[in-house]
């Protein structure tokens, strides 16, 4: 079996984001890997109305609530940067799926994502950064299902589990 380096994973702050980081994290954990947590924005009203009317400071600004979103993933998950895992944040500007695929860019990589939704209504409005990344990928990838259970400890918080 090929070890990974770095185990790399889409944050949005969605309940099943969580369930994916969480995996990722356990994942990470597991391989002794980096964990690459990655949070993508695009400024608001897209690329193209950004072109036509710039503001730097409202883009640094937009970066800046991309970071705080992602530490506070993390604090919501698992109470903070999980100790003892090293993890490396990455915000980047531009739509998710390639996003994730330009930082997974090592044969070594392993990316994990949501599997997506199941039922044909669901798959036609959902789904879509999987599909990408599936179709894109050059790295192992772990989708994980929709359905996926998170270990809660006692206070209510998810812990990071090491698996054996």
């Amino acid at each position: 079996m090929a070890e990974f380096t770095r185990v790399i994973v889409g944050v949005s702050g969605s309940a099943r984001s969580a369930a994916v980081l969480q995996r990722a994290a356990a994942e990470a954990a597991r391989r002794g890997a980096e964990l690459v947590p990655v949070i993508a924005w695009t400024p608001v009203g897209g690329e193209q109305v950004y072109r036509t009317h710039p503001c730097p400071s409202l883009a640094k600004e937009w970066e800046k609530a991309a970071r705080a979103r992602l530490d506070e993933v993390f604090t919501d998950v698992f109470g903070g940067y999980p100790a003892g895992l090293a993890v490396t944040p990455v915000v980047i500007r531009g739509e998710a799926g390639p996003s994730l695929l330009q930082v997974a860019d090592r044969a070594d990589d392993v990316l994990v994502i949501g599997a997506g939704r199941r039922g044909k209504l669901r798959r036609l409005f959902s789904g879509e950064v999987a599909r990408h990344v599936l179709a894109h990928a050059r790295c192992a990838v772990t989708a994980v299902p929709a359905e996926a259970k998170l270990p809660t400890s006692r206070r209510g918080k998810l812990e990071l589990v090491k698996a054996a």
